[in-house]
């Protein structure tokens, strides 16, 4: 019954293995699919990671190659009302273009005539009859033309604003387009229209660029497309734009999947762009991502300080670099929040994408980002899977905890070192709820397999025992190993004629009565109950857990049977006798038996030498006898050598001991003349000196308890016998048993 219930256990927690496995691997699926999903938070949480590696490492701060002229509230205070007129912008372009400036950037879009043009007022006054002359040139009456005049006549670039809620077409692009590999109009989507500037303006100005920001759902800014599209036509960001602007160059060469030396993925997509002599790494998308800087590396001029003539420091500010011209007023609503701070202003966004170019400070995620961190996952979820069984709790939560700092560690270096964007969101997510899911199953399971330990094996080993194996159910090893054993076989004497004289209910109930009190001394004492044989009952020590003292405890256990045992013969109107052999070596332990069934037990040569001890005890009369591997290794105990017996099927002798007492005994003084006589009486006769042997053996047949009268009976026959018929000459004084 053991076996079987052993075999469950094992079966239980190979399914228990399979169970944890199989929750993980669940759990690894389901995340990289969720992950994936339309609704997964993956990707607002990536972002949310990429933000603070901007933080803890923000883009070195060098000089900037721009500055940003600022329409702010203090301009505005000293200038009037915006928008201001036009004639005010030209005033600001042609100073910044006198200056020296490489490029002039406008992050503004004047979309309506001037409403302050003379022009217009000399049509009204005109449609109500008035004559109306002005001594001076008729253009100067329009504040459009003359703000067109000066875009002419500097290196400017003019604001332009794609969005979904317009349908104006734009003006056509001022750059050309050169491309290696696929046409980015393939696949580039398209806007539906824009928000331009007069014809006029964009007429006359050398450049065109894009400025607006595509929307994102936090509202933060990240990534700008360097490229946009409306219909066949190609639009460069602002940044390029005066880039290309200040380096004279007339083409921007857009580089995409299929060109030589592109690995062609058959989803055409942009690699990188190139304007002059710089070239940017892009997404396939055609977007960058932003690396701000901690501090605002770009200086910052008042707008209205252009207007002053005397203001001769403008020059050293301004030459040789690109002006961006836009707006920190709070009122203008040009304010964006970035990874670093909130507020920020919009023209300052382009100035540092326009510094990154320039300085090749480039953040990356490349196409394989996000097949390496699905990778990573899966990797890491079934390490943190592939210990969780065999490790205890401590050390799992240690794997799963080393797993996720691997993902945040590597995801840290590969952005400190080669400013690569890789997020450790999904391996940690993966890693932590693998753990989590895995060892909810395991601890249901492994308290499941707790009862059933409790409850299947307290039946058959000591409560420490099985508390033991509910910690390390380990111990139980599947299959056979050789294990030092101490064997005990009890038996009752004259069963058959015991139970002849009941009715079978009456049997059943004796032997429980017997049984169960043996068992339970026994077990107390760490024996494992091998088995049950009609009355007899086979046990051992030292399997399936180590008993180190194994030999001590069993003989503590013959002990404790024979006091169960006369506190059991009080209930009885008929006493009954007991036979324990006892016997250690080793053993083939383990679960034996065929595929269809098999037991925990043991087998070998010392199990069933010990059987044959046991048989003897009969032949000798006393309680139990031990051989001389378990006697030699116990201290304690009232020990006697009874005989050097050859067993039957065995031709080498052992040596039996019977066992008297415990310590109490051990101790007495009856018990140390007793030995004394008797190992002189031993001495005498297995040196063949007979008639000091029956001289001896007189004196212990006076003296000796009754428990050894059978013993010394045994003897004066042999002693009488050899007398007569001496033994051969090389007798070593070793007896062959002729019964079982």
């Amino acid at each position: 019954m053991r076996g079987f219930l052993t075999r469950l256990l094992h079966r239980a927690r190979r399914r228990r293995h399979l169970a944890i496995w199989s929750a993980g691997l669940a759990v690894i699926v389901l995340v990289i699919a969720a992950a994936y999903s339309p609704f997964s938070p993956l990707d607002r949480l990536n972002l949310l990671v990429f933000d603070t590696y901007q933080k803890l490492r923000p883009r070195p701060a060098a000089e900037s190659a721009v500055v940003v002229i600022d329409v702010d509230d203090e301009s505005i205070r000293r200038l009037g009302q915006w928008p201001w007129p036009r004639t005010v912008m030209a005033s600001i372009i042609d100073r910044l273009t006198a200056e020296g400036v490489a490029a002039i950037g406008l992050d503004i879009v004047f979309s309506e005539p001037d409403r302050t043009s003379p022009s217009l007022a000399v049509a009204q006054l005109q449609s109500q009859g008035f004559q109306v002359s002005h001594p001076g040139p008729t253009e100067d009456l329009d504040h459009d033309k003359v703000l067109a005049a000066s875009f002419a006549r500097g290196p400017v670039v003019a604001g332009l604003v794609f969005s979904e809620g317009v349908d104006t077409p734009p003006p056509q692009p001022r750059a050309g387009f050169a491309f290696a590999g696929d046409n980015p109009t393939q696949y580039l989507p398209a806007f539906p229209g824009s928000v331009r500037n007069l014809p006029i303006l964009d007429d006359a100005a050398p450049g065109i660029g894009v400025f607006s920001f595509p929307p994102a759902e936090d509202g933060v800014v990240r990534r700008i497309p360097l490229l946009s599209r409306f219909g066949e036509n190609l639009y460069p960001a602002l940044s390029i734009e005066t880039l290309r602007i200040a380096q004279g160059a007339s083409t921007v060469v857009a580089r995409s999947t299929g060109a030589s030396g592109e690995f062609n993925t058959g989803q055409p997509g942009m690699t990188a762009l190139k304007v002059g002599d710089l070239e940017i790494p892009t997404g396939p998308d055609g977007r960058i991502w932003i690396y701000y800087t901690a501090e605002q590396t770009s200086p910052v001029i008042p707008a209205y300080r252009l207007l002053d003539p005397a203001d001769a420091s403008i020059r050293s500010q301004v030459e040789g670099r690109i002006a961006l011209i836009g707006t920190s007023a709070v009122g203008l609503r040009d304010l964006v929040a970035t990874p670093l701070r909130s507020g920020y202003p919009g023209v300052l966004v382009h100035a540092e994408m326009i510094d990154q170019i320039v300085n090749q400070e480039f953040l990356t995620r490349p196409d394989w980002a996000d097949g390496l961190e699905i990778f990573v996952a899966i990797v890491l979820g079934l390490v943190v899977l592939a210990f969780l069984p065999w490790l205890p709790t401590w050390a799992n939560v240690l794997v799963a905890a080393t797993a996720i700092a691997v993902s945040i560690g590597g995801g840290w270096f590969a952005f400190a070192s080669n400013s690569l964007l890789l997020s450790p969101i999904l391996p940690a997510q993966t890693s932590l709820l693998a753990f989590g899911m895995a060892s909810g199953i395991r601890l249901l399971l492994s308290e499941s397999e707790s009862r059933y330990i409790r409850s299947a094996f307290s039946h058959y080993l000591s409560p420490h025992m099985v508390e033991q194996l509910v910690h390390n159910p380990d111990a139980l090893v599947l299959g056979g190993e050789n294990r030092e054993l101490t064997i005990l076989f009890c038996d009752i004497r004259s069963f058959t004629s015991i139970s002849e004289t009941m009715e079978p209910t009456q049997l059943t109930v004796f032997l429980n009565n017997f049984l169960t009190p043996m068992t339970n001394v026994l077990m107390e004492r760490d024996a494992t109950i091998d088995k049950y044989i009609g009355d007899a009952i086979m046990a051992f020590w030292n399997a399936p857990l180590d008993v180190p003292n194994h030999r001590q405890k069993a003989c503590e256990g013959v002990l404790a049977m024979m006091a169960a045992l006369e506190e059991l013969n009080r209930t009885l109107e008929k006493p009954v006798k007991i036979g324990v052999g006892l016997n250690t070596g080793i053993c083939c332990v383990g679960n034996l038996g065929s595929r269809q069934r098999f037991d925990y037990s043991a087998i070998g040569d010392s199990v069933n030498l010990g059987s044959r001890i046991e048989g003897l005890t009969k032949q000798y009369g006393v309680s139990n006898l031990m051989a001389d591997s378990t006697a030699s290794g116990v201290e304690g105990f009232a020990i006697l050598e009874v005989d050097k017996v050859m067993v039957v099927g065995r031709d080498e002798a052992t040596s039996l001991y019977t066992m008297l007492g415990g310590r109490e005994r051990a101790a007495s003084l009856d018990f140390a003349e007793l030995k004394t006589l008797h190992d002189s009486f031993l001495a005498a006769y297995r040196s063949s000196r007979f008639p000091d042997a029956a001289a001896e053996l007189a004196r212990l047949e006076a003296s000796a308890p009754a428990e050894l009268e059978k013993v010394y009976a045994e003897y004066r026959r042999r002693v009488e016998t050899y007398l007569v018929s001496p033994p051969p000459a090389d007798w070593d004084g070793s007896y062959r048993a002729e019964h079982k």
